[in-house]
């Protein structure tokens, strides 16, 4: 990855964020419309769609860009020399593009307005402490799986979020751009404005505890 151009490397990153958030509230929709009003079938499905997506990602586009699709994960590999520094504000720029650019797609896909503000309130403190817990272990699963699973990786992290969908009341955003960009579909996978800014902090504290254990960890492993 560390020679790859950066133009590539963006390109990766819009993509692959455009299509994951396009898959996330896409299979949200077509779920909620085949479930009969069966919420936790209509979750089945997001969460299968989502899993899959995500290793079809992370290996079609892992040797251009790491295939962070997250600017939490971005921030955590530039802490932790995986990512230049330099990298990391056009990084975050085009993840953020590319999840709104994969909102407004599954709309098209499903004739709903381009980007339309959703109601669903989402600023209960467990959320916010469930988006903690589903930041600080997705970190963690990418940072053990990268030293210790090598081409296992996109099925690490399929499998946690896959996971973290149901253990988490929050659903498990974990992901700055995945959340503002949900804030703008009424669907079944939406956010409101309003819950966006607890949702936020608690990414950016789940982030902030995965990378500090993970580096205690290997100041004491030497």
């Amino acid at each position: 990855m560390s020679t790859t151009s950066l133009r590539s490397a963006l390109a990766a990153e819009f993509v692959g964020t455009a299509l994951l958030l396009a898959t996330v509230v896409g299979s949200g929709i077509m779920a909620e419309k085949l479930a009969g009003g069966n919420v936790a079938l209509a979750l089945l499905c997001n969460t299968l769609a989502t899993g899959g997506i995500l290793v079809a990602l992370i290996n079609a586009l892992g040797g251009w860009s790491g295939a962070h699709f997250n600017p939490v994960v971005s921030v955590a590999m530039v802490v932790r020399g995986g990512l230049p520094t330099e990298r990391l504000l056009p990084y975050v720029a085009v993840q953020t593009v590319g999840a709104f650019v994969g909102v407004a797609a599954a709309h098209l896909m499903f004739s709903k307005p381009i980007l339309f503000a959703s109601q669903h309130l989402r600023s209960s403190g467990a959320e916010v402490f469930s988006e903690a817990v589903a930041t600080f272990g997705l970190l963690l699963t990418i940072f053990g799986a990268v030293r210790n699973a090598g081409p296992q990786v996109p099925f690490a992290v399929a499998g946690y979020i896959v996971a973290a969908y149901w253990f988490t009341a929050s659903t498990s955003f974990a992901n700055p751009a995945v959340t503002l960009a949900r804030s703008m579909t009424d669907t079944f996978a939406g956010i409101a404005p309003a819950s966006v800014p607890g949702f936020l902090l608690g990414q950016v504290v789940g982030a902030a505890a995965a990378i500090l254990l993970v580096r205690g960890w290997e100041r004491r492993d030497g």
